[in-house]
């Protein structure tokens, strides 16, 4: 018994070198707003060749039930060009609800032409909100093509009470449209489902417990982290807070816990640094380049 336990000490020492941390998780926000039109297939190629690890993107619900990427349920002004060749100002954009369109409408918006005025670096061109099945299947043909290895899909499911039936499905609804996809398109080890709607995060974890979800959590949110998990009534597996939020107290919580800790949304390479310090396990970024090198 003392030979065999000798052996596995040695075994353990000769392969220490060899051992590997957990890499460092890139996701890609909207695929890479900074640099290409948000949440689209053209930003996620973009955000694959950059080399993240995580594609993180939004849904929403059509009212012909299709899955949409779009980080609002409706056309934002700061994106949106109009059939007429207009853009979408302040007052109309929140009644372009695109709950209460089918998909046909939906793809005569132009999302990829307006200059953005957060991110000049942005490029310019011609491109529509996309299903998400089609989505994945570009993405998954392009990895394909490229010889690169799998990346993770980051879900957010766009929903909060006051929306229901308004703005989007209830959460039980809007998770069964999302998940129909998920299993279709069978990347279900690969994907995350993130929100600040517990609801559907409860439901996800209550009828798929093999889907990894984050709470999103953002800095007006007044419950402590007990109060949080307590609130979700589970721990996930990953816990995603504004970057402003994270100390060191929090990444041991986070990880006491056996939750990743992934904050949102670094662009800028001190803070990468400073968050990496921390032990945070990976962040989300517009600029995946900047990460990269």
């Amino acid at each position: 018994m003392k030979y065999f336990s000798s052996l596995i000490i040695l075994f353990f020492f000769m392969n220490e070198g060899n051992f590997q941390k957990p890499a460092f998780d890139v996701e890609g926000h909207r695929g890479c707003r900074g640099l290409m039109p948000e949440n689209t297939i053209p930003a996620m190629l973009k955000a694959i060749d950059l080399g993240v690890t995580t594609l993180e993107m939004d849904v929403v619900i059509t009212k012909d039930n299709k899955v949409v990427v779009s980080h609002e349920p409706w056309f934002e002004t700061e994106i949106t060009t109009k059939p007429d060749g207009s853009f979408v100002n302040p007052v109309e954009a929140m009644q372009l609800n695109i709950y209460q369109m089918s998909y046909d409408e939906v793809l005569k918006y132009d999302v990829g032409m307006k200059p953005h005025p957060r991110f000049p670096q942005q490029q310019k061109m011609k491109v529509v909100k996309p299903l998400l099945s089609d989505l994945i299947d570009s993405v998954e043909a392009y990895l394909v093509k490229k010889n690169f290895p799998k990346v993770r899909y980051n879900i957010e499911t766009k929903s909060l009470p006051a929306g229901d039936n308004k703005f989007h499905p209830v959460p039980s609804e809007f998770a069964e449209l999302l998940m129909a996809v998920i299993k279709e398109k069978k990347i279900e080890d690969r994907v995350i489902i993130q929100s600040f709607d517990f609801r559907s995060l409860k439901y996800i974890h209550e009828k798929y417990p093999s889907i990894k979800t984050s709470m999103l959590i953002e800095d007006s949110d007044v419950n402590d982290f007990d109060g949080q998990l307590n609130k979700l009534g589970y721990t996930p597996e990953y816990y995603s807070p504004n970057q402003t939020l994270v100390d060191d107290k929090l990444v041991k919580q986070c990880h006491d816990k056996g939750m990743k800790i992934i904050p949102w949304t670094v662009n800028d390479t001190k803070q990468v640094k400073k968050l990496k310090k921390m032990g945070v396990d990976g962040i989300i970024t517009d600029f995946p380049d900047l990460v990269k090198n």
